[in-house]
C-alpha cells in the first residue's frame, strides 16, 4: 500500500507538469520541495521589512535554494497585499526560506536575519512602516526556538543594549504571495523602491557577510 501511494503521489506530479508546466523556476522549486526528503531541503521564516528586500538577501546565501514572499503572524484567512496594507490583518510580509542544512545551519540563518536589518525598530523599516513591515524571527520547534533567543540575549548584551524589538513567533500558516512579488527584484531591476532601498540593503548585507554568498552573488 505504502508504494501505491507513492506512485500514485509521482503520477500526480507528472500529470500537473504535463498538463500546465511552470510558469517559472519558483514555481518548479515549491513544487519539488513539497516531495523532497525533509533531510535534504528544510524551511525557515523571517519578517524583516519589504519583502523583495529580504527575499534578494536570503536568495544570496549558499545553501539557501530558494526564499518565496508571503505572509504570516497574523490571524486573517487568505491575506492579500491590498488587504495587509491596511495594517490589520496582524500578517507581516515574510518570506519562506528553502535552504539545504548540509550546507548552511539554521544557526546562520538567523544571523543572517539579524544581520541584514535593524532589530530594533518598531513595526518597520526604513522607509516602511506598520505592523506589515515588523520584525520576526519564526520557529517550528523547541530548537529553532533556542537558537532564536540565545541569538537575541547575546546581540542585546554585545549590540543593541537590550533595545532588541524582534517577535519570536511560532509559525501558524504562510500563505504565498501574488505572483507579481516573486523574484521581484531581480525581475524588476529599474524600478524606483528596488533601486533605492532593496538593492542598497543587498548590497550593504553582501558588504557585511562575503563568507556566506554564493559564488555568483559577490
Amino acid at each position: 500500500m505504502r508504494y501505491l501511494k507513492s506512485g500514485l503521489i509521482i503520477s500526480l506530479v507528472v500529470l500537473v507538469v504535463a498538463c500546465f508546466g511552470f510558469t517559472d523556476k519558483k514555481e518548479k522549486t515549491q513544487l519539488q520541495a513539497m516531495y523532497l526528503p525533509q533531510d535534504e531541503y528544510k524551511t525557515a521564516y523571517f519578517a524583516s521589512g519589504c519583502f523583495w528586500c529580504v527575499e534578494a538577501i536570503f536568495e544570496s546565501v549558499e545553501g539557501v535554494e530558494e526564499a518565496v514572499s508571503g505572509y504570516a503572524g497574523g490571524n486573517t484567512l487568505n491575506p492579500t497585499y491590498k488587504k495587509i496594507g491596511t495594517g490589520k490583518t496582524g500578517h507581516a510580509e515574510t518570506v519562506a526560506v528553502y535552504y539545504n542544512p548540509e550546507k548552511v545551519s539554521f544557526n546562520t540563518l538567523v544571523t543572517v536575519f539579524f544581520g541584514s536589518h535593524d532589530p530594533t525598530t518598531v513595526n518597520g523599516q526604513h522607509p516602511d512602516y506598520g505592523t506589515q513591515y515588523r520584525s520576526i524571527a519564526f520557529y517550528r520547534n523547541a530548537n529553532e526556538k533556542k537558537i532564536i533567543e540565545t541569538q537575541i540575549t547575546k546581540l542585546n548584551k554585545e549590540v543593541y543594549n537590550g533595545k532588541i524589538a524582534t517577535e519570536v513567533k511560532k509559525l501558524d500558516k504562510f500563505y504565498k504571495a501574488e505572483e507579481y512579488h516573486q523574484d521581484f527584484e531581480k525581475r524588476n531591476p529599474n524600478q524606483s523602491y528596488v533601486r533605492a532601498v532593496s538593492v542598497p540593503r543587498l548590497n550593504k548585507f553582501k558588504k557585511k557577510f562575503p563568507e556566506l554568498l554564493k559564488k555568483e552573488a559577490h
